[in-house]
């Protein structure tokens, strides 16, 4: 049985200021994707600040092998919340 191993690809993402169910629902839409998993990182500031998200980024993982459709359809899925929220950071 010959065994392969399927390499993993990650971005950080990250909305200034955009709530925690708006990640919420961010991450649903992006699992949507066959293949992408997301997980939210909590914010690491040691001071609670209503102005800020409780999110510091948004981890995407999905395989290198990843269609070139489905990655363009990642892209317009943060494209649009940016639209809406504004501008993302990729860290």
């Amino acid at each position: 049985m010959r065994q392969t191993t399927v390499t993993q690809q990650q971005e950080q993402i990250a909305y200034p200021n955009l709530p925690l169910a708006v990640y919420r629902e961010l991450a649903a839409h992006l699992q949507q994707i066959e293949g992408v998993t997301t997980e939210l990182i909590p914010q690491q500031s040691e001071q609670f600040d209503y102005a800020q998200s409780q999110v510091e980024t948004l981890l995407i993982q999905y395989p290198s092998s990843l269609d070139i459709l489905e990655k363009h359809q990642i892209q317009i899925i943060l494209d649009y919340y940016a639209k809406i929220h504004g501008a993302y950071e990729r860290r």
